[in-house]
């Protein structure tokens, strides 16, 4: 049974007596708060302390020492006990424990700076840092245990396109990226999809005006004219909600060179394909899927719940002659994140690239039409 720790006690009572406190806390009357109250702590038992109560006080509370690690990619809090976090690509069971009260003052701090709100009729929201990173919140009655809190970091250096792919794949990306090929990326729930499209943005060239859409703003592109995007939610009354969709469209009437979609997920894969196909090429976007044939169908799928009475036949043409390559990733069991497939829609269309071997820019002939 592991063993309380015994400066728990006096953090707890010092955190008590300055929430209740008005006005301006520093670190220094933090120490003497702790001095007060415990006075036989050795000297950097009171720093030890003095830095837990800090914690509390301002940022994150318990959480802020994990987010302060810069190996930690994703954390997650299930409810009130301990954190969980990844960490070069392995989850960790952390011994940071959350309670309730901590919890709830943290999902507090997270929310009402931006405007938003999460209760029971509406037990889940999704929302953003300050230093970009992305956070979804779950409360009961959806989060039997809750609440719950999953918030995903992103790396303050920003990934290079070879740490996906070897010299071949990343030059032929690069080359196709150059010549203003439209992209999808796909793969799985942290494949690393939005880190390969930040990869691609890379190599866009200076002066290009590119649009970035996003549910919550992940992106973040090197470029010198880069106009960024981001949906808002619904207010407490149910209005104001602004989707991707109608981002999308008003996104066309901003002069775009190329528009950077986060990810589709619905209706808004229709407007994008259309986007690609009226002379915004060289457009990118990600979508969740197993492969990329599984991608082009999912967009046709989401295509179709638009509010247009189009065939299938005619969504599908829509979809192949908009999307130029769609790039897969697949994570690895010890977290590597690794393109695995590239397949050419069009006239070449054809694996480029399939189970890791790259084939080159020749057709194989065996693309899927059913």
């Amino acid at each position: 049974m592991t063993q309380p720790d015994p400066l728990d006690d006096v953090t707890r009572q010092v955190h008590l007596q300055l929430v209740e406190l008005d006005g301006h806390v520093d670190t220094s009357m933090i120490e003497r708060y702790v001095e007060s109250r415990a006075p036989l702590l050795a000297e950097n038992q009171v720093t030890a302390v003095a830095e837990r109560v800090s914690r509390l006080l301002f940022g994150l509370g318990p959480l802020e020492q994990l987010l302060q690690d810069g190996d930690t990619t994703e954390l997650m809090v299930n409810g009130p006990g301990p954190v969980w976090i990844e960490r070069n690509g392995s989850m960790i069971s952390t011994d940071v424990l959350i309670d309730g009260d901590a919890l709830r003052v943290v999902i507090d701090r997270i929310l009402d700076p931006l405007g938003l709100r999460v209760d029971r009729t509406a037990p889940f929201v999704d929302a953003r840092l300050a230093d970009g990173s992305r956070v979804n919140i779950a409360v009961p009655p959806l989060a039997v245990d809750g609440p719950y809190l999953t918030i995903r970091r992103f790396r303050d250096q920003a990934f290079e396109l070879g740490d996906f792919c070897e010299p071949d794949s990343e030059a032929f990306l690069v080359d196709a990226l150059l010549r203003r090929k439209s992209i999808v990326v796909s793969g799985g729930t942290g494949s690393g999809k939005t880190s390969l499209l930040n990869a691609l943005a890379g190599h866009i060239k200076p002066g290009e005006r590119v649009i970035t859409i996003e549910d919550a703003a992940e992106l973040r592109l090197p470029g010198d004219h880069t106009v960024r995007l981001e949906t808002r939610p619904a207010n407490a009354e149910g209005v104001g909600q602004i989707s991707i969709r109608a981002l999308v469209r008003n996104a066309l009437r901003m002069r775009p060179d190329r528009i950077v979609i986060g990810e589709v997920r619905g209706a808004e894969a229709l407007d994008m394909i259309q986007a690609m196909n009226t002379g915004h090429d060289g457009s990118m976007s990600t979508c969740h899927a197993n492969s990329p044939l599984d991608a082009l169908r999912r967009i046709e799928a989401m295509a179709l719940m638009a509010d247009v009475d189009l065939p299938l036949q005619v969504v599908r043409e829509h979809v192949r002659s908009a999307v130029d390559l769609v790039v897969h990733l697949e994570r690895g069991s010890h977290g590597e994140r690794r393109v695995r497939s590239i397949y050419r829609c069009g006239p070449d269309e054809g694996w480029a690239m399939r189970d890791g071997e790259f084939l080159g820019v020749a057709s194989t002939g065996d693309g899927v039409h059913a």
